[in-house]
């Protein structure tokens, strides 16, 4: 089977080797959990490592806003753009949506550039010009939409709880619409913030389902590291040792005050 890998060694490997073909992957996260990173990394290594042109549709921020966050991570957006491999849109929800005609905003990027790769930032918005009576049927429609066309596509879920349990996806009905989800969380550990990534959803391939701790870096964009060990309840908010781990700690604190006496 076809994998479109994200150009993110580590990634790739908890995905066995890549997303399906045209499928339409959630990532999902708080505010500020690295998605619009993640997100264009996806859409940039496409273009640089294999050849796939992509568009970023944002309703939320601005193309400069867009091209400063990209130029920290050394990715010129505006060359990529000059060369035809890449589409920056900023536009308003409603416009992403097939009109009555059929006829779209991504007809003509499309046509002009033969994309592979599509990230729409964010659903949430639309979520919210479309209203949720309505979202279902149109996040659908969008979906089949875009798979119709050959494209792979991320698609942004901003989640409304930063710390504790997760339950915005499911309430909206979005889990079944999609292909795969990712979700992002910051969770406290030993009263420290620390960033986890866990695959929740592939549809038709197996995936690693460790939590795996993952940071942003300046030159090397989103990085995923091992994963966490020793550790329950991460996903729940309330992060704590195993038995077996909190033993050897306490074993090793007594040990240090009696060296200390």
């Amino acid at each position: 089977m076809t994998r479109i890998k994200s150009g993110i060694a580590e990634l790739d490997q908890m995905l066995r080797g890549g997303f399906m073909e045209k499928d339409a992957v959630l990532l999902a996260g708080s505010a500020g959990a690295g998605k619009t990173t993640l997100a264009l990394q996806y859409i940039v290594n496409g273009i640089k490592l294999f050849g796939t042109p992509g568009i970023y549709v944002t309703f939320e921020q601005l193309p400069d806003q867009i091209y400063r966050d990209a130029n920290s991570f050394g990715w010129d957006l505006r060359k990529l753009e000059e060369e035809n491999k890449l589409r920056i849109i900023c536009t308003s929800p409603d416009l992403i949506l097939s009109s009555e005609d059929g006829q779209s905003i991504l007809d003509y990027p499309i046509k002009e550039i033969h994309p592979g790769r599509i990230v729409i930032d964010s659903m949430s918005h639309l979520q919210m010009y479309i209203g949720e009576k309505n979202f279902r049927l149109e996040v659908y429609r969008l979906v089949s939409q875009l798979k119709s066309r050959g494209l792979s596509s991320i698609l942004l879920w901003e989640t409304s709880q930063l710390m504790g349990q997760i339950s915005s996806i499911s309430d909206m009905g979005m889990s079944f619409l999609v292909d795969s989800i990712i979700l992002l969380k910051p969770v406290e550990i030993d009263s420290t913030i620390r960033r986890a990534l866990v695959i929740l959803k592939m549809r038709g391939s197996d995936h690693d389902k460790s939590l795996r701790e993952y940071y942003i870096d300046g030159s090397l964009g989103f990085v995923v590291q091992s994963p966490f060990e020793n550790f329950e309840g991460i996903l729940s908010g309330s992060a704590h040792r195993t038995s077996g781990e909190a033993f050897v700690k306490t074993l090793a604190a007594i040990g240090s005050r009696k060296k200390e006496k």
